[in-house]
């Protein structure tokens, strides 16, 4: 059976670096072609469009399939695609030039190459050679230290729309020979294309990282470049069981911080508001609130609703900014306190606790949690989102990564998981809570004040 009128396979297998393959012959860039032209032709909603493994022919590639007709393409180039679009799958005619009907030669080079790749499998086997997978996975650090590198430097946006070497190191203020080695590397990475003597940003690298961008995320991502201090300590923490680095964070931190939260927030921030669905709220305090776009979504998603968002000195300043950009000030009020020891105010309706209970420890949560109970009205509602375990602590991944980087950044933190929230929950004294699973890392814990 076959929904569609038509279904094309198209090879996107990666082989270790130097391994002929079709992604590194350009099978992306053909995958977002047919992508593009298929939409611009009207096709998207008859043709299927899948990747797929190995199909023991890369040094034809980049390789595409064509059901139900059953049609080998080779060697497919980007240029290549309008005719396959607009002449095989919208008129029926095969593109005789790149189709490949020598059953028997493909038979040939497929099997050699399973051969070929068993006896490599072998021999790495017997030499206890390491994995790829793995082996990639422990120096993976590496490209992203330099990607983390050429945003502290800002290398980007001093390439502009085209620069030599050595008007790149005289933006940055840096020695020519180290900063060709590192825009070398970024071409490899697909950020930067080179030619000539010439390196220019690729359009990834144009829209999120070059200054003046409207979706530029060169200040969020340097909160990342400022855990890699902190996660090279990893070692000494796990020995002493708390953090080793200094936890001292400058205002230029406190910014890059801020901006990252806000990205991933205002990514969010629709979808949370529709899982607690806002009706009938008047009064929400957002601990911790950062940006304040959690408190921005739920206020624009109610206009009856009012929130108070609580942070610290340092950051509330940025929360006003983005409070009064939104044309908020009337339903948003802020206030500077330390949620673990501040008061936190009485009969909210709603309480929304986000990406915080990570950085307290199973001490400081239980008590948190009894004062938020305190500070609502009975009937009203405490949504807490954060990186939740699974019972055996195990998965998801991101979420026990966390948990070191909590290790690495906090005195006590960590990802706890669903149970631990019930309990703490349960012993606050709320009787009616349950998780809600989201798109992507975190997920909600809901409960309702008796």
């Amino acid at each position: 059976m076959e929904p569609f009128p038509h279904h094309i396979f198209v090879c996107t297998q990666p082989k270790p670096e130097g391994v002929t393959n079709c992604p590194a012959n350009g099978a992306w860039s053909v995958l977002a072609a047919l992508e593009r032209e298929l939409l611009a032709q009207g096709l998207d909603n008859d043709v299927q469009l899948s990747t797929c493994g190995c199909l023991g022919l890369c040094d034809e590639g980049p390789i595409l399939i064509v059901y139900p007709e059953g049609i080998w393409y080779r060697k497919v180039r980007e240029a290549d695609v309008p005719e396959i679009v607009s002449g095989h799958l919208r008129n029926g005619k095969i593109v005789d030039r790149l189709a490949w009907t020598d059953a028997a030669a493909m038979k040939a080079m497929s099997t050699e190459h399973r051969d070929h790749f068993r006896a490599m499998l072998k021999a790495r086997e017997q030499a206890g050679i390491l994995p790829d997978d793995l082996n990639e996975t422990i120096r993976g650090f590496m490209p992203s230290r330099a990607i983390l590198t050429a945003l502290e430097l800002d290398i980007f946006s001093a390439v502009g729309g085209g620069a030599t070497i050595e008007r790149v190191a005289q933006k940055i203020h840096a020695d020519s020979r180290s900063t060709e080695m590192l825009l070398n590397v970024l071409v490899s990475l697909h950020l930067l294309d080179k030619c000539g003597d010439t390196f220019r940003n690729t359009p990834t690298a144009a829209r999120f990282f070059v200054e003046g961008s409207p979706d530029n995320a060169r200040t969020a991502l340097l909160h990342t470049a400022n855990l890699w201090d902190r996660w090279s300590t990893l070692t000494d923490a796990v020995r002493s069981g708390t953090s080793v680095a200094a936890r001292t964070r400058d205002q230029r931190g406190v910014v890059s911080f801020i901006a990252a939260m806000d990205r991933n927030a205002k990514e969010r921030a629709d979808t949370v508001v529709r899982a607690v669905t806002p009706n009938g709220v008047r009064r929400m305090l957002d601990l911790g609130g950062g940006s304040g776009a959690y408190s921005i979504a739920f206020a624009e998603a109610n206009p009856d609703l009012h929130s108070e968002v609580m942070d610290l000195a340092e950051v509330i300043p940025i929360t006003q900014g983005h409070i009064r950009h939104a044309g908020l000030t009337d339903r948003i009020s802020t206030r500077v306190g330390d949620m673990l020891h501040d008061p936190l105010g009485e009969r909210y309706d709603l309480v929304l606790l986000s990406a915080i209970c990570h950085m307290f420890s199973v001490e400081e949560n239980r008590a948190l949690f009894e004062r938020v109970y305190r500070a609502l009205v009975p009937g009203g509602r405490f949504v807490v989102q954060d990186f939740i375990l699974e019972p055996d602590k195990t998965s998801p991944r991101f979420a026990t990564l966390f948990a070191l980087n909590m290790l690495v950044g906090t005195r006590a933190g960590s990802t706890y998981s669903e149970p631990e929230y019930a309990s703490w929950l349960h012993d606050a004294g709320f009787d009616e809570f349950r998780r809600v699973h989201l798109p992507g890392p975190a997920h909600l814990m809901l409960a309702t004040r008796p």
